[in-house]
């Protein structure tokens, strides 16, 4: 703990901004647990918080401006990818637009503080084609708020982290065996999550070309877009016949589906 802190300290800002890169890019490299080590650092005169602030916000643009272009040029397929390497990848897409639902293009402000989100919503920016001078405007704003709030605690409670750090230290090994241990039960609990889910679906699948050749045999089947409105903008394209019915209306949609119709619905 010792030697990291003074590698911290020689080299805090080319860590921050590297670190935090990485962490805006899509890695697993939580930053918040640093901005609190560099926010301690301020506290006791090691580092400057304005530099800290400004490095942070610095090393986020770039990632989320990329994002942000990879979903106006690519629409929704980004989103996939993104959420193909999640935890929760039947769930990621539909939650982050959700949260966009319900804040607007307003989520990019809190965007940072949820793990996850912190990396969709530029994407979902671009996607709902926000312009480049809101998008800039807000997400630079986000990271502002986020880097002075997690180095701001830092800075005022560096004696207690200081007082972490020792216990922690003190632990050595086993700190490190019980955190890593607390990791695996958390990934082995959404898998395990993940696979409930998918076996439940597993009977009632149907591939796109069965789906295909019955529409050409003229059967009776009544087919359910249940796309978001944002992916269905992304790709505005529909299997023939099929009724458009966000997931998040069919309850309303329930008493207009035939009764004696096979029911085909699909999100992707």
């Amino acid at each position: 703990m010792a030697e990291f802190v003074q590698f911290l300290i020689g080299y805090g800002y080319l860590v921050i901004f590297v670190w935090v890169m990485l962490d805006q890019i899509g890695l697993p490299l939580p930053a918040a647990p640093l901005l609190l080590a560099a926010g301690a650092l301020v506290g006791t005169a090691q580092l400057s918080f304005p530099l800290v602030i400004l490095i942070t916000v610095l090393a986020s643009m770039p990632a989320d401006l990329m994002w942000y272009l990879m979903g106006k040029a690519r629409g929704g397929k980004v989103l996939n990818v993104l959420c193909a390497i999640s935890l929760e990848p039947d769930f990621c897409v539909r939650n982050t637009e959700a949260v966009f639902d319900r804040l607007g293009p307003f989520a990019l402000l809190v965007a940072k503080f949820v793990p996850g989100l912190q990396t969709l919503a530029p994407p979902l920016a671009g996607v709902t084609g926000m312009s480049l001078g809101r998008f800039l405007f807000l997400d630079g704003l986000g990271a502002l708020l986020w880097s002075g709030l997690f180095a701001g605690i830092g800075a005022i409670f560096h004696n207690q982290l200081e007082t972490v750090a020792v216990v922690i230290a003190e632990l050595g090994v086993w700190a490190g065996l019980i955190l890593a241990a607390l990791l695996l039960i958390y990934i082995g609990y959404k898998f395990q999550q993940r696979h409930v889910f998918l076996r439940s679906l597993r009977m009632r699948r149907m591939h796109p070309a069965e789906v295909h050749e019955r529409l050409n045999k003229d059967e009776e089947l009544y087919v359910i877009d249940l796309r978001h409105s944002h992916d269905y903008q992304a790709l505005p394209e529909m299997v023939p016949n099929s009724v458009r019915v966000p997931m998040e209306a069919i309850d309303r949609h329930v008493h207009r589906i035939p009764k004696e119709s096979d029911i085909i619905l699909y999100c992707s």
